[in-house]
């Protein structure tokens, strides 16, 4: 699966899409691929503050349990209730339906230090190797 590139990447394998001043964030096609059968995910509570690269969630697969941190700093607006009752959409359309929590930015300056999707691929290509 390709990484769009209507959305920004961290190095800790999150995506964050801008939607006027909310950020869209769930985690890669490439995180979920390395986690595999996801049977668990605890997401943020909907009003925290929360600031930019602090964990915001848990996801537990069938072999490993990953923290989920936040690519941006804001307000928790609103979250992915869906995935939590089915974990396993998020291996199905993590950029989709899979996503896991909106914030309500605080700066949006925060996003110019995340990858661009090409940025992002070239890395998870040489973290294959």
């Amino acid at each position: 699966m390709e990484n769009p590139t209507d959305r920004k990447y961290s190095k800790e394998h999150e995506w964050a899409k801008l939607e006027g001043d909310i950020v869209v964030c769930g985690i890669t096609d490439f995180a979920q691929s390395q986690l595999t059968d996801i049977v668990f995910v605890e997401l943020p509570e909907k009003g925290k503050q929360i600031e930019k690269g602090k964990q915001a969630g848990v996801v537990e697969s069938v072999k490993s349990v990953s923290d989920i941190f936040v690519p941006v700093g804001g307000e928790i607006v609103e979250v992915n209730e869906e995935i939590v009752n089915n974990p396993d959409i998020i291996n199905k359309t993590p950029f989709n339906e899979g996503w896991m929590f909106k914030i309500k930015v605080k700066d949006k300056a925060e996003l110019d230090s995340l990858m661009s999707a090409e940025e992002y691929t070239n890395m998870t290509k040489e973290d294959k190797h």
